[in-house]
């Protein structure tokens, strides 16, 4: 017979550890469960952030310690030796000045008119900028570093760009980058405009306007090759007729030039004319319908209504294609392999050649000046959109 005393006890749960709470035990799964998700997430991410540091930061970081290196071969192998400045140097002030920067003359009286009218409007833009409410000491350190880095280029730019002067490396691909560029949007937004409207044939001439997109660089470097040949290419007779016969397009320093622009022009303008068509059929026609009721014309309703609502995919557009147009090689190299002499040479043509040269100190030089230039101009036209978004 069993007493009160002898009734089975349960475990003591003032004692610690033997049995776990319910919520502890909860707890605990809900932490572990927590960390393997970390763990296996930063497992599947490792690989790729592996893959981007091996391809983008690495080669980064090698090529800078590179510029501020020589390669020297030695007996059995090479060196690399630590030179400092002295690439940078050779470009700015050494032997490669008349190659990379041009050869410096004295501008003509309106060479200087125009430089000291540009450099009076921006100092002008920028002490309405101390003065108005909204500057900040980042903002006016900024400002007057841009203006400085952009009078030093305008300078260049008068000192070369004359009859006793010669353009270097880097005036060169600025010509390619903006005056192809404005060529291009220009082209690529009448033809978007036209192709939008209601006419026939439309449809046919859309897909006509993209072929220069399905042809590689190359293709369209040896393209150009062929057509400005006045002896043996297809338009021969039509350059005989015009008494061209005899011109040489690569004998001619600008001639060659403007032969590798159009080039490239008739190779990008298709890219900005299909993203200006979407814009252009995406864009309000309530706008347009309520404008046509007032009286409004063409280039009213353009001005007003059409451009305004095409502006920030137009802004995007000369963004991606600027820092696309630094980078080119192709049609230099094949139409004319940087002639007449070093004429039409960019800055990526002339590190390439450096490099196949196995100046690989010199080449990343260029490289390194090409980003900080490419970086430079891409922040100024940001912080120029940034402050149009603000005021509108």
């Amino acid at each position: 017979m069993q007493t009160g005393n002898n009734k089975p006890q349960g475990p003591d749960k003032s004692t610690p550890g033997l049995e776990a709470s319910p919520r502890w035990r909860s707890s605990g799964q809900s932490r572990l469960s927590h960390l393997t998700e970390k763990v296996a997430g930063n497992t599947f991410l490792l690989p790729a952030i592996l893959i981007v540091l091996f391809l983008a930061v690495f080669p980064l970081v090698i090529s800078l310690y590179m510029s501020f290196s020589r390669l020297k071969f030695v007996k059995g192998g090479f060196e690399i030796n630590f030179v400092g400045l002295a690439n940078y140097k050779k470009l700015f002030m050494g032997s490669e000045q008349k190659h990379f920067l041009g050869a410096i003359a004295d501008p003509s009286p309106l060479g200087w008119l125009i430089f000291f009218v540009a450099v009076g409007l921006m100092l002008w833009g920028f002490i309405r900028y101390v003065r108005s409410k909204s500057h900040s000491v980042i903002g006016i350190i900024g400002r007057l570093l841009a203006i400085i880095i952009l009078s030093a280029c305008l300078w260049l730019l008068i000192h070369t760009l004359n009859a006793e002067g010669r353009p270097g490396t880097v005036v060169v691909t600025w010509i390619y980058v903006f005056v192809g560029i404005a060529i291009q949007y220009t082209l690529a937004l009448g033809l978007a405009l036209l192709v939008t409207q209601n006419i026939p044939g439309r449809r046919f001439f859309r897909v006509v306007y993209l072929i220069p997109m399905m042809i590689t660089p190359v293709g369209v470097a040896y393209l150009f090759r062929m057509l400005t040949d006045t002896d043996k290419g297809p338009f021969q007779p039509i350059w005989q007729a015009l008494g061209l016969g005899l011109y040489s397009w690569v004998t001619n320093p600008w001639g060659a030039r403007a032969a590798i622009l159009i080039g490239d022009i008739w190779q990008w303008t298709p890219f900005m004319f299909i993203v200006l068509v979407a814009a252009l059929e995406a864009q309000s026609v309530e706008q347009i319908e309520a404008a046509l009721v007032d009286g409004a014309n063409r280039w009213q309703i353009f001005r007003w209504i059409t451009f305004p609502q095409i502006l920030p995919v137009t802004l995007t557009l000369i963004l991606i294609r600027l820092i696309e147009a630094f980078k080119i090689v192709d049609l230099p190299n094949v139409m004319t392999n940087g002639g007449p002499g070093t004429a039409t040479e960019s800055m990526t043509l002339m590190a390439f050649f450096n490099w196949r040269a196995l100046d690989l100190g010199g080449s990343a030089a260029i490289a390194y000046v090409l980003l900080f230039m490419v970086t430079f101009i891409g922040i100024t036209y940001v912080a120029l959109l940034r402050k149009r978004a603000t005021e509108a």
